[in-house]
């Protein structure tokens, strides 16, 4: 007890965490949000599959905790529980080879279907043998959609689980969880009475996500302008009814980037660390070593756009793939990292090859080189059709690499467009998703970068000077978690 209030107990329930295990930005949500909290008011704990694809490392410090037997529908499956507590916050592992063997995380949807209903389920049951009761479980993506589902049926008639609460956040609203509802009844047990249009169903078949949102106590996304653009049938994925009729729990909760990792004062990638004081002088040292490993022509003055990204449809590569050739008729300089889908990969070989000297084409993933990008470049490039949150325009601001985005989900609510009139803003941005439009406001940064190179550098001031740090976001979970716990 904390000067008479009981400690809030939260759970976060998740399908990955860094440091554990992490295939996209849910993993860095997961594992570093709850470092952030004040430990005298709360106490976080976190929940994630023992994957076997885990490093060894980590799974050598884990210690058994217990297991049990656990029906699901009509199989009795081995549920074993393992813990370990890493940078002060507990780690439980769920533990059952038949379903986390495999050498990734996710498989084929069919296998994850009945892998991921297995953990809500075991996620649950797991929590008497603990002894952590949690006031509030926080499900994270479709892969824990079904927890506020199950809470709901069969845990109801045991004390102990009466009166958690449950919170949805969606991560990505393109991922769902979908399969044919004869199956997933047959691997659930739940009664026919939760595949309604109301509850599981959607389009004829069963849908995870949606009844996580249906049956949780609040629902959160990770930005404020994607929890109005998901309402809306272009963003919303079939859903958008349902976000509208949920409209008075869900909010918008921006993510945020961890300071300590990502810092340009002691970034070990970096050639010469640099901080919001001296980066007019030092910053440039880091281009130029970039540009000689990188075989590009060696010209500190030159503009350098970065790129770091999958290379999909969703971040807008089809709008750069259209504008690349007049592109790299300007004085500008383009390195891009990332794998993703091939027309794109070999798209950008292509013009790697023709522009030799002004682009560079990394087509693989290195935790080092994005580092590098985010330290040297003068401006990022990230044009995405939808992005729930985006990470890499807080990383560029945190850098001092000026963002070039289009105006959607969090892109929009974290990169303040530059005003020239009122010297204001933290990076440029278009509205429409126009491979012009786009163009243009290229070409509108290449000449303040060109020309007004004092209006430059105090864009790159302000967006120093922002914090995008979890401890903004830890503040407004805080309160969603004070709100609902009453």
């Amino acid at each position: 007890m904390q000067g008479g209030n009981a400690v809030r107990k939260i759970l976060f329930v998740a399908s990955e965490a860094v440091p554990f295990i992490k295939t996209g930005g849910l993993a860095d949500v997961v594992g570093s949000l709850p470092k952030y909290f004040d430990k005298e008011e709360y106490d976080i704990r976190v929940m994630i599959p023992k994957y076997l694809c885990m490093k060894q490392e980590w799974r050598d410090q884990m210690k058994y905790v217990t297991h049990f037997y656990m029906n699901l529908a009509w199989r009795s499956q081995y549920v074993g529980i393992l813990e370990l507590e890493y940078e002060g916050i507990k780690f439980y592992f769920i533990d059952n080879e038949y379903y986390f063997a495999g050498p990734k995380p996710y498989g084929n949807i069919y296998e994850d279907i009945e892998k991921f209903a297995f953990f809500s389920k075991a996620a649950i049951s797991a929590l008497p043998s603990l002894d952590f009761r949690p006031d509030i479980v926080h499900c994270h993506d479709w892969q824990t959609g079904l927890v506020p589902v199950f809470l709901n049926d069969s845990f109801q008639n045991n004390p102990f689980f009466q009166g958690i609460k449950t919170i949805m956040t969606i991560h990505n609203l393109k991922f769902q969880g979908i399969w044919d509802m004869k199956t997933v009844k047959d691997i659930t047990g739940l009664s026919a009475s939760y595949f309604a249009p109301d509850k599981l169903e959607a389009y004829g078949d069963a849908n995870y996500l949606k009844g996580g949102i249906v049956y949780s106590d609040a629902v959160t996304t990770v930005s404020e302008t994607y929890a109005e653009e998901i309402k809306m049938p272009y963003y919303g994925e079939h859903l958008d009814g349902l976000m509208c009729a949920r409209s008075n729990s869900l909010r918008g909760i921006v993510n945020g980037i961890d300071y300590q990792e990502y810092d340009p004062q002691t970034d070990k990638f970096l050639t010469k660390n640099y901080n919001a004081v001296n980066f007019r002088k030092e910053k440039v040292k880091n281009k130029e070593a970039l540009q000689k490993e990188l075989g590009l022509d060696v010209d500190k003055q030159k503009m350098m756009i970065g790129i770091v990204s999958r290379l999909t449809d969703q971040k807008g590569f089809d709008l750069i793939a259209y504008i690349m050739d007049e592109l790299c008729q300007d004085e500008v300089q383009l390195v891009v990292l990332g794998t993703g889908e091939e027309r794109y990969e070999n798209m950008f070989r292509h013009f790697a090859w023709k522009y030799q000297g002004k682009v560079s084409a990394n087509i693989f993933y290195s935790e080092a080189m994005s580092h590098k990008i985010y330290g040297s470049c003068d401006a990022f490039l990230m044009p995405s059709l939808f992005e729930p949150c985006g990470l890499s325009q807080l990383m560029s601001l945190r850098y001092g690499t000026v963002p070039i985005v289009r105006e959607t989900g969090g892109l929009k609510d974290t990169v303040e467009p530059y005003n020239e009139y009122e010297s204001t803003g933290t990076g440029f941005s278009f509205v429409n998703y126009n491979a012009h439009e786009m163009l243009n406001t290229i070409r509108y940064a290449e000449r303040i970068y060109y020309d007004k190179k004092r209006e430059w550098n105090k864009i790159i001031d302000r967006a120093m000077a922002v914090d995008f740090s979890w401890n903004n976001s830890a503040k407004k979970y805080e309160e969603l978690y004070n709100w609902l716990a009453g």
